[in-house]
C-alpha cells in the first residue's frame, strides 16, 4: 500500500480547485532589524552630546585646616586687644617664631630628607604652590609685625582682622560662587577719570570674592569702632558747619526754606545720633572697598598675607587723617 506524500502546508499555500498545488511561498511579516529597534531618538542624541561636551568642574579644595588657622588669629587678636595686651610683647614673640621658621624654610630646600619631615608635620597647612616657594606663614607674620610696629594699635588690630577674616571670606566665597560670576577687570582707576593711574587686579579673582571681602571688611570696621571699641567717635560724629542751614535758607525760596527749617527742627527734636550714623556708614563703605580692593590686588610675586594688612591698615589710617582735617578732631 502506497502513501502519497504531500508538501507541507506550513511552507506553501493551499491547492486550487483542480487539485494542482501552487508553489508560491507564504508572505511573512518583516521583523524590524536590531539596528532600527535600538536606534536612539534625536532628543537622546542631543542630550548625550550635551552631557559629553559639558566640561566637568574640578573638585574644590576648601583648605579647611589652613582657613581654620587663618581665621583663629583674628579671635586671638581681639582677645589681646580687649585684655590690654602689650603689642611689643606680641612683636617679640612673633619675631622669635620668625627666627625659627625662616631657617627651617631654608633648610627644607637644601635637604630632601628634612623637606619630607617638614611637609609631614605642617604640609596640611600649605598650598601646593608654597611647597616650592617661601612659606606663606612667613609673610603672614611679617605683615602682622609691621602693622603692630607702625600703625596705631586700634588700626593695626583692624588690619589683622581684615587679614584673618576678610581674606578667608573672599577666598571661600570665591571658590564657591566664583565660577558663576564675572571675573574682575585687569585694572581699575585709582582716581576716577584719570586713566593713567590704575590699580592692577588679579585676573583669577572673581566678583563674588570681591563682594565677600568688601562686606566682611565693612562688618569688621563697623563692629569694632561702632559697637565694641568706639575709640574714634569724635572723628566719626559728622555735623554740618555752623551757619550752613541759615545760609541755605537765605538762598532758597521762602516756602522751601520754611519746609527745610521745620524738617531740621523735627530731626533735632528726635535726639538721634544721626551724625554718628552717617560717620559710621561712610567709614563702613570706604573701609569695605579698601578691604575688597586690597585683597584683589595683583602685585606680582608679593604675597597677599604681607600686602593685605599693610595696604588696608595704611589706607584706613589715611582716611582717619582726612577726617581729622575736616572735623578738627584727633
Amino acid at each position: 500500500m502506497s502513501v502519497e506524500r504531500q508538501p507541507p502546508s506550513s511552507a506553501y499555500s493551499n491547492g486550487n480547485a483542480n487539485g494542482s498545488v501552487s508553489r508560491s511561498p507564504v508572505r511573512q511579516r518583516k521583523r524590524p532589524s536590531s539596528s532600527a529597534t535600538h536606534a536612539p531618538s534625536p532628543s537622546s542624541d542631543s542630550s548625550t552630546s550635551v552631557k559629553q561636551s559639558k566640561p566637568s568642574r574640578p573638585p574644590v579644595d576648601w583648605e579647611i585646616p589652613r582657613k581654620t588657622l587663618h581665621s583663629s588669629i583674628g579671635f586671638l587678636t581681639l582677645y589681646l586687644y580687649a585684655s590690654n595686651g602689650n603689642p611689643r610683647t606680641v612683636v617679640y614673640v612673633l619675631s622669635a617664631a620668625l627666627a625659627f621658621i625662616i631657617p627651617c624654610d631654608i633648610l627644607r630646600f637644601r635637604s630632601a630628607r628634612f623637606e619630607k619631615l617638614f611637609e609631614r608635620c605642617v604640609g596640611f597647612l600649605m598650598r601646593e604652590s608654597e611647597k616650592k616657594t617661601t612659606n606663606g606663614v612667613i609673610w603672614y607674620i611679617i605683615g602682622v609685625i609691621f602693622v603692630l610696629s607702625v600703625y596705631p594699635l586700634d588700626i593695626a588690630t583692624v588690619a589683622i582682622l581684615i587679614l584673618s577674616w576678610a581674606d578667608t571670606a573672599a577666598s571661600t566665597v570665591g571658590r564657591l560662587l566664583g565660577p558663576y560670576t564675572a571675573p574682575l577687570p585687569r585694572s581699575i582707576p585709582l582716581i576716577p577719570f584719570v586713566p593713567f593711574l590704575r590699580l592692577p587686579l588679579a585676573p583669577r579673582k572673581s566678583l563674588a570674592g570681591f563682594i565677600a571681602g568688601s562686606v566682611t571688611g565693612a562688618a569688621i570696621v563697623l563692629g569694632f569702632w561702632g559697637y565694641f571699641y568706639p575709640v574714634r567717635d569724635a572723628q566719626l560724629d559728622f555735623h554740618l558747619p555752623a551757619g550752613f542751614i541759615e545760609a541755605a535758607q537765605d538762598k532758597l525760596p521762602t516756602q522751601v526754606a520754611e519746609v527745610v527749617k521745620q524738617g531740621v527742627e523735627f530731626v533735632q527734636g528726635l535726639d538721634l545720633p544721626i551724625g554718628r550714623w552717617v560717620g559710621l556708614g561712610t567709614l563702613g563703605t570706604v573701609c569695605g572697598l579698601i578691604s575688597g580692593t586690597a585683597e584683589a590686588l595683583d602685585l606680582g610675586s608679593l604675597d597677599d598675607n604681607l600686602t593685605l594688612p599693610i595696604i588696608s591698615g595704611g589706607c584706613i589710617w589715611g582716611f582717619f587723617k582726612v577726617l581729622e582735617y575736616f572735623t578738627g578732631s584727633s
